[in-house]
């Protein structure tokens, strides 16, 4: 039997709506991701039709996600350390009048290749400014036990959104254009303000350790990836599977103008059809998950997106396209939301929105360079032998699993714990004296020498994790019996905030430690700081 995750049980999709801020907030994002989708669609038709060139059609969604690439991981460090209302609502702010300037060129008939993008990119770094912010707040808005599925409705409404906001955008590009459409946008806009002004996130909670910098943070923050197995994984994963998928994504407008002869309203509903796989799939996706685990939930996702990858590049009948594009839309949403939950739940609240930044970054700008390459490479070589190449890159993803595993978090992965000794130095140093050496000698049994070594290595990555950069276990040569545990901190103020950050299973690990120790010589621990 797979292995199930304790939160897979949790309640039906439907218990998740009983929290108003949850729902205020998510309303306001559903009206965000249609308006946003009307304006990338209209944009992307908009350049087929004005250059008949696929490379433009696909940097359309380069100019849409490429912001997130630059943007998510500074993105994810303020939005743990800053306000997230003002942060939120001021990148709302410059994108509305980013988004009325692109609908007063739409509508004028001003608007051309160099403009359009221009301006969708600026709206792009505004919504890498502002999603991780929104999605750790919609975290907070709901117990923990309700994540998951809050997680996947989340994905249910950006899906409905992206089946929704195209078919709209074709409907209403072939009456008016393009300007109505990015006039739809600028409305998403003004609706997401007004949730997150009714349902503000909560602040952070007060803190006497040293605030963190923007710098710091960002380094934070990539440590934490780095030395998570679990995060890691999930994000190498995500990595290659936004990277193959990208390319069905981008030259969509591509397959429908000259492959299947179609105009504006037919390209929104193939992007409707992937959008109504993804719904569907969100309603069954939590049962999937708990019944086949998580390994085989994603491979099955890769070989059938790679599957209607080639069914959309070798066949011209349309409603064999239809159907591919409805089981590529429920593949995507599958993955990539089993993905989005396992990261979520992996991270603790110090540095979940970068975690979640990280994924974003990993997921969207994957997304964006594969789509400028995909596109590029399509209009060098040709729409059939990029699509099967992309398949190609696609039914290989699995084959990561065995380096790189999947895996939720469980609470104690993510709970603080509480130190095991207090901190006790004769003089405080200033915040950014430095580095901190701290070293903890253990005297353990010497039948328990080597178990003790195997045990004690467990804890380099949840020290290098949380902020040392430099670990080791020392034996003394004059008794064997005796160890030192050595690791160094940049400075007091990143040692403070390691000791703040060890979790309860980082505990559990020195507690397993500790019952290797001597009792007649209990572990002690010592503070070196470097003189300059």
């Amino acid at each position: 039997m797979p292995r199930t995750h304790p939160m897979s049980s949790s309640p039906s999709i439907r218990a998740t709506l009983r929290h108003a801020a949850f729902r205020t907030l998510l309303g306001g994002g559903t009206v965000y991701f249609i308006g946003s989708f009307m304006q990338s669609t209209a944009a992307a038709w908009m350049m087929v039709e004005l250059t008949g060139s696929s490379f433009l059609a696909a940097l359309v969604q380069t100019a849409v996600f490429l912001p997130m690439f630059l943007l998510a991981l500074p993105a994810g460090v303020l939005g743990d350390i800053a306000d997230r209302k003002r942060l939120m609502l001021g990148a709302l702010a410059a994108q509305a009048v980013a988004v009325a300037l692109l609908t007063l060129l739409g509508l004028l008939g001003w608007a051309g290749p160099g403009s359009v993008l221009f301006l969708i990119f600026v709206a792009g770094c505004c919504t890498a400014l502002l999603s991780p912010s929104w999605n750790s707040s919609i975290g907070d808005a709901i117990p923990r036990e309700d994540l998951p599925q809050a997680i996947t409705l989340v994905g249910i409404t950006y899906n409905a959104a992206r089946a929704l906001g195209p078919a709209l955008a074709g409907a209403v590009f072939a009456i008016g254009g393009a300007g109505p459409n990015f006039g739809a946008a600028l409305v998403g806009v003004a609706v997401m303000a007004w949730a997150i002004h009714r349902h503000p996130p909560a602040p952070h909670p007060p803190s006497r350790l040293p605030a963190e910098r923007l710098w710091g943070g960002i380094n934070s923050g990539v440590r934490f990836a780095w030395h998570s197995p679990m995060v890691f994984a999930q994000l190498v994963r995500t990595l290659a599977y936004a990277g193959a998928g990208s390319a069905l994504w981008a030259l969509l407008p591509v397959i429908a103008a000259k492959q299947l002869g179609m105009g504006a309203a037919g390209f929104g509903f193939l992007m409707a059809c992937m959008g109504t796989g993804a719904v569907a799939a969100g309603f069954v996706i939590g049962r999937i998950r708990v019944r086949y685990g998580l390994e085989r939930l994603v491979a099955g996702g890769c070989i059938a997106f790679a599957l209607a990858m080639l069914v959309t590049a070798l066949l011209t009948w349309r409603w064999g396209v239809y159907v591919a594009l409805l089981v590529a839309g429920a593949s995507w949403m599958a993955v990539m939301s089993t993905f989005n939950t396992a990261t979520q739940t992996s991270a603790p609240a110090w540095v979940r929105s970068r975690a979640l930044a990280m994924h974003t970054l990993c997921a969207l700008g994957a997304f964006s360079l594969g789509a400028a390459l995909w596109g590029a490479l399509s209009d060098l070589v040709g729409l059939q032998p990029v699509l099967c190449a992309a398949a190609a890159l696609m039914l290989g993803g699995p084959l990561l699993a065995r380096r790189y595993p999947l895996r939720m978090g469980e609470k104690p992965d993510v709970t603080q714990a509480v130190p095991w000794e207090d901190l006790f130095v004769a003089h405080v140093p200033e915040p950014e004296a430095g580095p901190v050496a701290v070293e903890l000698r253990y005297h353990v049994r010497a039948d328990d020498a080597q178990v003790f070594l195997d045990t004690v290595g467990e804890l380099r990555a949840p020290r290098q994790r949380d902020g040392a950069t430099f670990w080791r276990v020392y034996r003394d040569l004059s008794d064997p019996t005796r160890f030192v545990e050595r690791f160094i901190v940049a400075s007091w103020a990143d040692y403070l905030h390691q000791r703040a950050r060890a979790t309860q299973a980082d505990q559990a690990i020195e507690a397993r430690v500790r019952a290797l120790v001597d009792p007649a010589e209990p572990v002690t621990m010592a503070h070196y700081i470097a003189e300059r």
